[in-house]
């Protein structure tokens, strides 16, 4: 006999009926000592096996001496055609596949997921055979409207989905099969109803070809009960009326069954369409915590109705339900899966061990936690196939008498039952330790002494949205005793507390939320710390707790990405979904949280305001840079490409210069180059004029239209040639003869912090060529000084500004300190875009002295820092008024300053010590130059 997987066992099951044994050494007496002694320790085990080798000697004998890829290809395949005869060969060939994935199994020849896949292959073989025979039948008897011999091998689009351990390829040696039968009805029109009616003909007759017991013995026991309300629905149905069956009614044990589904049989394209289609359903787009209590309570429901509580005990504990078991790994992986999976599609794995495998690598699981679920998900299925190999029965049960559990531990390979037993009850406890404390929720703890007005706040809140179901009743009385804590022990407890409720009120709804705050009790912290400092930031966070989900994704307070790195991201996040809207609500969301990280960041201290600004702006270019193509393409499928050589979208003002604050709004022009072009290609052309103006509106109300996502950023385009009376969007020519000509002073000084950051590459090089060789240009001549002058006049009447935390208007303060240092690089023809470079252009040459650079540096890094602080405490708008104690707490020690009355000091002594170095080299509000 030829050398062969099957020649080399590693182990050996242990006779536990001598007689059988024997009659199978003595029927395989030829067969290599180590081989027989895999059959007769097989045999002497298994009444089953037994049976099988008996039956099926003549086959084996051969069989034993090829490869057991070739046996299984043998088995499964050549089955085409075969008409009346499809049941008996099936039969035959469960039969043959049984016999040896038993043998290469018991031997440790093949590990568990060749064992199991070796089970699901046969399955899918049976499904997909059975399904393409039924339904030529019912073509040939015209039963399928419209359907030829041609359609057969699509099945005339009839799809069968694997589901569960099928589904996942981790068919257990005795398993039955969970199937959803769907149709696809879009190919049928009016004629769905007689379609449905001969595809339920089909899924009654395929379950009887796989399911019925012959002389042959079956191919497969079948349930269908998987499929949507299986109580009222026929056993196929259509594609549209399943789908809106999930979307209307789906609940969160069907979302865990479809972790594992795949077609199977049929109609296979059709199938992965439709699971495409379910993907929102069984993936949902923020974290999903309350999948937790979901599964605890279907744990709960199992084990009351299949009474499996109780001491663990071997004698009769049930392998898969039981305390300890398989189903509680499998829940335990999918409920994470569940939880984080919308985020991230690497977690999507329909394996157990693969999944557990992909949460360790993305940081949601402990990887020894990971690795010792997967060895004791390992254990648990070979003893639960041990069970049903005994006598081929859909059992997990172990015997309730001690020689039941000596022959499975002999089956296993053990001749120390008592250890086996041991070793099978510390394993059974390992698990239930791993994975009890992540399902069942925590006690509540005893609730804090409080004052009568906290009291009375806290009573207030059952009158909430968020707390209107028993659900999230029942979570809120877990978290509240820690979260009253935790309020207590801020440094203004009252301040605290009503800013808290400010975020309970807004809150839409609780459960997934508070089920978000219970699974990390690190989020309560995060959230009374910013209750406790910003008010602002906890009613923002309350409109949009979705933002919540990134921090405890694994990276929140890693280190900042950089813009190449956040471009990068957004790219995934766009991957991921299809339409437009999709897309630019994948933006919002995307933004919202990067935002969120900053201001946390610089809240808790681990970035100061000058990173902040430079962060914030990072993130604006890369949501323009991700956004523009995906608007130019929608735009482009309505009008055709872009004419010419495209556009550039340009960042003027803090944008421009790199350095924006929490609240800030955009100031953005653009610029197209379509010489020579008369209009667009495309379903309905368009002029290039009329083309970028309308693709420049489109822009920007992808940035600042109102979405189930909110909205990204304000959009001013007022420094756009000719202000609001120029077009939205500006031809090179007509932008290069406007600056050359007609532009004022001050539109030359804005363009000294113009930058572009999406578009064309080559037309983008050329404006900013343009940039610099007009700075060169306007250099020249005492008029940028004049104006300049002017400008400070008109601006210090029109806005005065009010002294004390006001930073941004008045003299020497930051719009003062900005319009000179615009004008220093315009002087001096610089290109740099933010206000330390041109300071330092001017320094280098010759216009400032080191001395009084520095003076204006410090001074307006002191007011951009009160600037950054207020516009994140106070929702973008600045005012002082709107901060409380922690508020203030934050801004003292952005500034380094004891109090508010020495910070508004100091600010004013920078303020003077700024104005009076302008005024010595621009002149005075009055005009007079120094």
């Amino acid at each position: 006999m030829t050398a062969d997987f099957l020649t080399h066992p590693t182990r050996c099951p242990i006779p536990h009926d001598p007689d059988a044994a024997a009659a199978i050494r003595h029927r395989f007496a030829d067969v290599p000592g180590e081989l027989r002694d895999l059959l007769a320790g097989t045999a002497g085990c298994s009444p089953y096996l037994f049976g099988l080798m008996e039956r099926e000697a003549e086959w084996l004998r051969p069989a034993l001496g090829v490869s057991l890829t070739t046996v299984l290809t043998l088995g499964l395949f050549g089955l085409e055609g075969a008409g009346d005869d499809l049941g008996r060969l099936l039969r035959q060939a469960k039969r043959r596949v049984a016999l040896v994935t038993a043998l290469a199994d018991l031997g440790g020849i093949w590990p568990l997921e060749q064992v199991t896949g070796a089970l699901t292959r046969l399955a899918d073989r049976a499904v997909d055979l059975a399904v393409k025979s039924l339904v030529a039948d019912e073509i040939r008897r015209g039963r399928l409207p419209g359907q030829t011999e041609a359609d057969v091998p699509e099945a005339a689009g009839m799809v069968v989905l694997a589901m569960g351990k099928m589904g996942a390829g981790e068919l257990n040696y005795s398993s039955d099969i969970d199937l959803i039968c769907l149709f696809d009805d879009t190919r049928y029109g009016d004629d769905a109803t007689e379609a449905r009616a001969a595809f339920v003909r089909v899924t009654r007759r395929m379950t009887a070809l796989l399911s019925d017991r012959t002389e042959q013995g079956y191919v497969f026991r079948t349930d269908l009960r998987l499929r949507p309300d299986a109580s009222v629905t026929p056993v196929c149905l259509s594609m549209s009326a399943a789908e809106s069956y999930y979307e209307a009614e789906g609940r969160t044990w069907e979302r865990a069954a479809f972790i594992k589904a795949r077609p199977c049989g049929g109609d296979l394209a059709a199938g992965a369409r439709f699971l495409k289609g379910l993907t929102p359903f069984v993936w949902r787009k923020h974290l999903d915590f309350a999948a937790i209590q979901d599964a605890h309570d279907m744990r709960l429901r199992i084990r009351d109705h299949r009474g499996l509580h109780g001491r663990l005990a071997v004698e009769g504990h049930n392998m898969k339900l039981g305390v300890g078991g398989i189903r509680e790994i499998e829940f335990f992986t999918q409920t994470r899966q569940l939880i984080a999976g919308g985020r991230d599609a690497g977690l999507r794995d329909p394996t157990t061990a693969g999944g557990l495998a992909a949460l360790a690598d993305r940081g949601w699981l402990p990887g020894d936690v990971a690795d010792d679920l997967t060895g004791l998900y390992r254990a648990h299925r070979e003893v639960e196939h041990r069970l049903q190999m005994v006598n081929d029965a859909q059992t997990h049960s172990l015997p309730t008498t001690e020689d039941g559990i000596a022959r499975i531990a002999h089956l296993s390979g053990a001749g120390d039952v008592g250890a086996w037993r041991a070793a099978l009850l510390e394993r059974l406890a390992r698990t239930d330790h791993l994975t009890e404390g992540f399902f069942a929720p925590g006690r509540a703890e005893a609730a804090p002494a409080v004052s009568a007005q906290t009291k009375a706040v806290v009573a207030g809140w059952a009158r909430y949205p968020a707390l209107r179901s028993d659900r999230a009743q029942a979570s809120f009385q877990r978290l509240a005793p820690s979260l009253l804590r935790s309020l207590n022990a801020v440094a203004n407890p009252d301040e605290a507390l009503a800013a808290f409720d400010g975020f309970l009120a807004g809150l839409p709804a609780g459960v997934q939320i508070f089920a978000l705050f219970e699974a990390n009790p690190q989020l309560v912290a995060l959230i009374v710390d910013i209750a406790g400092t910003a008010p602002a930031l906890a009613r923002y966070l309350s409109r949009n707790a979705g933002v919540l989900d990134a921090v405890i994704g694994g990276d929140f307070f890693a280190d900042w990405p950089g813009l190449k790195g956040l471009g990068t991201a957004l790219a995934t996040a766009l991957r991921e979904v299809t339409a437009y809207e999709a897309k630019l609500n994948a933006v919002r969301r995307w933004m919202k949280e990067w935002h969120f990280r900053i201001g946390v960041h610089h809240l808790r201290g681990l970035i100061g305001a000058v990173e902040a600004g430079q962060q914030y702006a990072d993130l604006a270019e890369a949501v323009i840079a991700g956004l523009w193509p995906v608007v130019a393409a929608e735009f482009a499928g309505r009008h055709g490409p872009a004419p010419g050589r495209g556009a550039v979208v340009v960042g003027m003002g803090s944008l421009g210069a790199g350095r924006l604050n929490a609240g800030s709004d955009l100031d953005l022009i653009v610029i197209y180059d379509a010489p020579g072009v008369d209009s667009s290609d495309g379903p309905r052309p368009m002029p290039p004029r009329s083309y970028y103006a309308r693709l420049t509106q489109a822009m920007v109300t992808a940035l600042s239209a109102p979405m189930a996502e909110g909205r990204l950023y304000e959009v001013d385009m007022r420094l756009r040639p000719s202000g609001r009376q120029g077009p939205v969007a500006t031809s090179f020519a007509a932008f290069r003869d406007y600056q050359t000509t007609e532009a004022w002073t001050w539109e030359h000084l804005a363009l000294t912090r113009a930058r572009v950051l999406a578009g064309n590459e080559a037309l983008g090089a050329e404006v900013e060529a343009f940039r610099r060789e007009l700075l060169v240009t306007k250099s020249g001549g005492g008029t940028v000084q004049r104006e300049v002058v002017d400008m400070r006049r008109r601006l210090a009447e029109a806005k005065p500004g009010t002294g004390g935390l006001e930073v941004k208007l008045g003299p020497g303060r930051l719009l003062d300190v900005e319009l000179f240092a615009q004008m220093l690089a315009l002087q001096t023809a610089a290109p740099a875009q933010s206000v330390a470079a041109q300071i330092g252009a001017g320094v280098a040459a010759g216009k400032l002295s080191q001395t009084d650079a520095t003076l204006l540096l410090a001074g307006s890094s002191l007011m951009w820092r009160v600037q950054a602080a207020l516009r994140l405490l106070t929702d973008g708008t600045g005012r002082m008024d709107q901060i409380g104690m922690g508020g203030q707490a934050f801004l003292l020690r952005e500034t380094g300053e004891a109090n508010v009355p020495d910070l508004n000091g100091r600010l004013q002594v920078a303020a003077e010590a700024c104005a009076k170095v302008i005024d010595g080299h621009v002149g005075n509000a009055g005009g007079q130059a120094a």
